[in-house]
């Protein structure tokens, strides 16, 4: 085995990313290939639609009818499918052949994989951070511009990766917008 799993994008035919998908982890299933490609991803969303009443309903029942709530799931990437494998000869033919696959995100179809942080903004993988404050908490922060400042925690969002801190600059408090790992709870 050489090398690290990296997450890489297929491209394939619109509508076929789920089939794509799915084709794929079969054939590493019957090949064995479990250890060299590891996860494969349709990254979707989930949405709520308000679709109002067909021509026939409002017919139908005149001012009774109404509008309903629908929740869809809707492909963030439509035409692409994550995996996440070892690049190897072995792995590149096993992607490049399910059918429905067009080929590799990259110069001439070589591959090229995602960076960390370009995983990370684009959902495909999702990080636990642990935070140790709360709001209203006093804490210091520890990486960027303002390493060192001290500020109190004013919004907390795990979900998104960010907290807003209320630090005090030129004499007035200023809300500043910091990923989790950002800051650490003061302690005395």
């Amino acid at each position: 085995m050489s090398g690290e799993a990296r997450w890489y994008v297929v491209h394939t035919y619109s509508g076929y990313e789920n089939k794509v998908a799915s084709n794929l982890m079969t054939t590493v299933e019957n090949r064995n290939l479990q250890d060299m490609i590891l996860e494969v991803k349709v990254p979707t969303e989930t949405v709520t639609e308000i679709k109002p009443p067909t021509a026939a309903e409002v017919k139908r029942l005149g001012d009774e009818a109404k509008s309903k709530t629908v929740e869809v799931e809707r492909k963030l990437f439509p035409g692409y499918v994550f995996v996440k494998m070892i690049y190897t000869d072995e792995t590149w033919y096993v992607v490049r052949n399910i059918r429905g696959c067009t080929g590799f995100v990259g110069p001439s179809s070589e591959p090229v994989p995602l960076t960390e942080a370009e995983v990370y903004r684009m959902g495909v993988e999702t990080r636990v951070v642990e935070v140790s404050y709360k709001v209203g908490d006093m804490v210091r922060v520890i990486d960027g511009p303002l390493e060192d400042f001290v500020g109190v925690v004013d919004e907390l969002n795990v979900e998104k990766n960010y907290v807003r801190v209320l630090v005090s600059m030129f004499g007035r408090e200023t809300p500043v917008e910091l990923e989790l790992n950002q800051a650490e709870l003061l302690t005395d």
